[in-house]
């Protein structure tokens, strides 16, 4: 008997969709994902571990010389123990107000920014006397230090459609009858001006694209001016010419490279041999039993290759498409009891230039950014087992400590893990250590 075309194409349709997402390329090797040849990850790679000196534009202020400087445990691309420090006060309505940090002697003012540089390039032999260098002043009572993020894998994440995002926060409110409900922040694609997308990159969700993202840190880390971001912080002691980063012979900037390299790395691989161990497997179960998986979920799916994202900037490529990850976090924003009451700043993470111009950001709100000033993303646990001091800030430094510092949303999940016999509680360690 023989079957029609058409009934055949349909059926073979039917098998394509049923087809489940294959999982995301998962290790510490330096190796590319399958987004680019390995040649170029390698070629992307040296650019993210260049070192950038004051004739490429270093600074005036500036935290590191390199990407590498700040994510690079255990290869280049993981998170780092290195912490940027951030401050800012509240005024008399006891709202939050960026901080004013006094540099060249008093003679400037820097404004529109939370983050304070530990480092500056002068005084120095060209300019002895000038005295950049960003002091917190005692009006500045709010202040915090936030460790460097994991972004091995974040070419997955970046691929998660927005709509996912929305769902897991609907969810979460929905089962736990509003005592767990992660927030979703749009923040503007810088790149595409008037576009917004979910945020998930940053301890304050403040950017949805790694392009964006890179921009903002070559700026504010490094004090590389590019076109995403051509405003220096301070011209102080500026002699190189803006932008300082700009495209090679192929037409891509360094800014452009570090978002190619970041979206090809592989994503953070288990320990699998603790993972086979019988304590790690009755921890991941109780885990789950006592409600960590609400926020930090463990398994998210990118959208099919072939999606524009970023507004229309970016389609994701077939070795991101369609692929099953296991991050174990949420990416949304959540009060767990550590927030710092640090608003984000927009000039500083989204360009002065587009801030101060006409441009109206779709869904973009400034009073959903003010209401998370003492909301956090979840961090994602995958490579967890690489990191001594914990949290945000870093204070916390064993993962029974982290545990137990939970509180607000996660609360319930806290008292569940203290209801637990020791044992049980130390099995609970064991699983996130083989993550």
């Amino acid at each position: 008997m023989k079957i029609p075309l058409a009934l055949a194409c349909f059926a073979f349709a039917l098998v394509l969709s049923a087809t489940p997402p294959a999982d995301a390329p998962t290790g510490f090797d330096n190796k590319s994902n399958g987004m680019v040849d390995d040649a170029t990850h390698e070629a992307d790679l040296k650019v993210f571990d260049g070192v950038e000196t004051i004739e490429d534009g270093l600074g005036p202020l500036y935290n590191a010389q390199a990407c590498r400087e700040c994510h690079q445990n255990p290869v280049s691309g993981g998170g780092s123990q290195v912490a940027e420090f951030r401050a800012g006060h509240r005024n008399r309505n006891g709202a939050f107000e960026n901080p004013a940090i006094p540099i060249e002697h008093g003679k400037e003012i820097i404004k529109g920014r939370t983050l304070i540089n530990n480092r500056a390039i002068c005084p120095s032999a060209a300019f002895p006397a000038e005295d950049i260098q960003e002091r917190l002043p005692p009006s500045e009572k709010i202040h915090t230090f936030r460790v460097s993020v994991n972004l091995l894998g974040d070419g997955f994440v970046e691929a998660v459609p927005d709509s996912t995002f929305v769902q897991l926060a609907k969810e979460q409110c929905r089962k736990s009858h509003g005592k767990i409900c992660g927030q979703v922040q749009y923040v503007p694609i810088v790149e595409a001006p008037g576009q917004t997308g979910v945020g998930r990159f940053g301890w304050k969700d403040q950017h949805a694209s790694l392009l964006s993202f890179s921009g903002d840190a070559y700026l504010n880390e490094m004090g590389i001016t590019s076109p995403l971001f051509p405003d220096e912080v301070t011209n102080v002691c500026n002699t190189a010419p803006e932008p300082n980063d700009k495209p090679d012979a192929d037409g891509l900037t360094d800014v452009d490279r570090f978002a190619r390299f970041v979206r090809a790395t592989k994503a953070p691989a288990r320990d699998e041999q603790q993972a086979k161990t019988a304590a790690a497997r009755r921890g991941e179960k109780l885990f789950r039993n006592i409600g960590c998986d609400t926020c930090h979920v463990a398994e998210l799916t990118t959208a099919p290759a072939g999606t524009g994202i970023n507004g229309g900037k970016y389609a994701i490529p077939a070795a991101l498409g369609d692929k099953t990850f296991h991050p174990y976090g949420d990416f949304l924003m959540h009060d767990v009891g550590t927030g710092d009451g640090i608003v984000v700043a927009t000039v500083e993470h989204f360009s002065k230039r587009m801030m101060q111009s006409a441009v109206q950001w779709r869904n973009f709100s400034m009073a959903r950014l003010e209401s998370n000033a003492n909301r956090i993303r979840t961090a994602p646990l995958w490579g967890v087992r690489m990191r001594p001091l914990l949290m945000h800030d870093g204070e916390s430094v064993t993962l029974r400590g982290a545990i137990l510092r939970h509180a607000g949303e996660a609360s319930q999940a806290r008292r569940g893990f203290r209801q637990l016999s020791q044992a049980d509680q130390d099995a609970i360690v064991e699983f996130l250590k083989s993550l």
